[in-house]
């Protein structure tokens, strides 16, 4: 079960480099036209920080939709809203986010640290999305709130990117993003209550805290139709989640590589 939760993580990954698509291409389409549907197929290698959890390995089917007004790329779905137009060379973007984050939770079958624990349910998360672009560095910001209530937690997160396109092909976007957790979502995740405690698992009250991750993401563009895409990434957890008894890792990794037809 947590192997297709790993791949859940890798989903916005995915989706934001196959929106991407019609920039490679002619650019984006006019108003009033769609981008349309995309299928494909994900190679997924994530490794977590939970104890007793192997890298994880799997073959994913990949399904796209988009159009001017929303984008739709596995459980996650962004409602866009009117842009604002600075100049030439900037923009800024809106849009209303909604997530169900198959990659958090676990059951005590998933490990043996879990054992004797109440089940961890994975959350659905709402909230917004702007994106400033311009010429040296997007910025992106995003605050979700947890709307399932199993958490009931907040995140926000802050991040740097900028995309070089070499030739008519390929187009290589590093990034930087800094992650805030409440402590609440800590607490949930990665906390132990005092009825679950148990020798070489003490009780723990998690922290809000700040989690960094660097990645980088290549795209080639076969035609106006195919892509192949990848992406690494390495995540530094907060000092409030390394320090939780459930955890014996500093940093998470992933990597991801897909291919994606879109009809036009």
């Amino acid at each position: 079960m947590h192997a297709i939760a790993r791949f859940a993580k890798l989903v916005p990954l995915a989706a934001a480099l196959v929106s991407s698509l019609p920039a490679l291409a002619d650019g984006p389409p006019e108003d009033g036209a769609t981008w349309g549907w995309g299928l494909g197929l994900g190679v997924a290698s994530s490794r977590n920080a939970y104890k007793g959890f192997e890298r994880d390995n799997g073959l994913y089917p990949l399904l796209q939709y988009e159009n001017r007004y929303v984008k739709v790329f596995g459980p996650g779905l962004d409602v866009k809203l009117p842009s604002w137009q600075i100049n030439e060379s900037q923009k800024v973007n809106f849009s209303l986010v909604g997530q169900y984050d198959l990659g958090s939770g676990y059951e005590a079958k998933d490990s043996d640290v879990f054992v004797g624990m109440a089940e961890r349910k994975s959350s659905f998360w709402v909230g917004g999305k702007l994106e400033w672009e311009n010429d040296l560095v997007n910025v992106s910001a995003e605050l979700l709130g947890d709307a399932s209530g199993e958490s009931k937690g907040t995140r926000f997160s802050l991040g740097l990117s900028r995309t070089w396109h070499i030739g008519q092909h390929w187009m290589l976007t590093p990034r930087a993003v800094a992650k805030w957790h409440d402590s609440k979502y800590t607490d949930y995740y990665y906390g132990v209550r005092d009825s679950e405690a148990r020798a070489g698992r003490a009780a723990y009250r998690g922290d809000s805290g700040v989690n960094a991750e660097v990645g980088l993401s290549v795209m080639y563009l076969i035609d106006r139709q195919q892509s192949l895409f990848l992406d690494v990434g390495v995540n530094s957890l907060s000092s409030s989640i390394k320090h939780s008894p459930l955890v014996d890792r500093s940093t998470e990794n992933n990597v991801f590589f897909g291919y994606l037809y879109r009809f036009r």
